[in-house]
C-alpha cells in the first residue's frame, strides 16, 4: 500500500477531560504518515496545555491556537494548514481504532475512492444520567471496584462495496438524517476536491452544517467506498442522554 500523508483535524474547545484520549488513539495508529492538526478554539480550560505536551512528545502534531469562533471556523483553520493527500476529521472527546487510517487509506488508494466510509460506535458511557452516576457513587462508598460497562452500539447502513455518485446518494436518502452519512468522523475525504472546488464550512450554518458540507462534497466526487469494520468511537455527550430520547444516531 501507498502511504500517502493523510491530515487528521481535531478542533478542540473544553475537553481537557477526554483531548489526551482521543491524541494518544491519533498518535498510537498503525498508520504512521500522518500531519495531526490541533486547533484549539480559544479553551479556557487546560486543553491547550494539553496540546502543547503531546507537540512536546510527537513531531506530528501541530497546534493552531486562535480566538473561540466556534466549530465551523476552527475546522476551516486546519484545514487550510493540511498538507496531505488525504483529511480525516476526529471530535476531540472521541477516539479511534489502532487501524481505523489505514484500513481507510488502504480502500481509498486500491480503488481510487474520493470517499472512504466505514461503521462507528456509538459509546455510552454508564454513568451518563444521575441513575448511573448514583449508582457509581454507591460503589464507591461502599467500596465495590467493579464498574458497569460502556454501551456500546455499532452503526453502519451503506454494506462493503464500491459505488458511484448516484447510488451513493441514493443509499443517503434513505437514512438522511443519520450520523453515518452526515457526520465527518466516519469517513476519508480527498484534499485536492475541497481545495479545487472552495469547500468549507460555514459559521452561519447553525445545524447539520457537517451535511450540508458532504452534500456539497458529493457533488465533486465520483467514486465511493464502503468499508465494512467500524474504527471510531462516538461517545455521547451524558448529558443529551440525559435530557433527550431521540436516537440521532439510527
Amino acid at each position: 500500500m501507498n502511504t500517502p500523508l493523510v491530515s487528521v483535524i481535531v478542533p478542540v474547545y473544553n475537553v481537557e477531560k477526554t483531548l489526551a484520549r482521543c491524541l494518544e488513539s491519533i498518535c498510537g495508529q498503525s498508520y504512521q504518515n500522518l500531519e495531526i492538526i490541533v486547533v484549539n478554539d480559544g479553551s479556557p480550560d487546560g486543553s491547550l496545555a494539553i496540546c502543547e505536551q503531546f507537540r512536546a512528545k510527537d513531531p506530528r502534531v501541530v497546534v493552531i491556537s486562535k480566538e473561540n469562533e466556534g466549530l465551523s471556523l476552527a475546522r476551516n483553520a486546519g484545514m487550510r494548514a493540511a498538507h496531505g493527500k488525504y483529511l480525516q476529521f476526529v471530535d476531540s472527546d472521541d477516539y479511534i481504532e489502532p487501524t481505523f487510517t489505514a484500513r481507510m487509506v488502504e480502500a481509498a488508494e486500491k480503488n481510487y475512492a474520493d470517499l472512504v466510509i466505514a461503521p462507528y460506535w456509538m459509546v455510552i458511557p454508564a454513568n451518563s444520567c444521575k441513575a448511573g452516576q448514583a449508582l457509581e457513587s454507591l460503589q464507591e462508598n461502599l467500596g465495590i471496584e467493579e464498574k458497569r460497562p460502556d454501551d456500546v452500539r455499532e452503526y453502519g447502513f451503506l454494506p462493503e462495496g464500491i459505488y458511484d455518485r448516484d447510488t451513493f446518494a441514493l443509499r443517503l436518502m434513505e437514512k438522511p438524517a443519520s450520523f453515518f452519512y452526515s457526520v465527518l468522523w466516519n469517513k476519508l475525504y480527498r484534499r485536492d476536491i475541497l481545495v479545487d472546488n472552495h469547500l468549507q464550512f460555514t459559521s452561519e450554518v447553525r445545524w447539520a452544517e457537517d451535511l450540508v458540507f458532504n452534500l456539497e462534497y458529493i457533488l465533486y466526487a465520483n467514486v465511493f467506498v464502503s468499508i465494512p469494520k467500524a474504527g471510531y468511537h462516538y461517545v455521547q455527550n451524558p448529558q443529551s442522554i440525559c435530557h433527550t430520547q431521540i436516537n440521532l444516531a439510527s
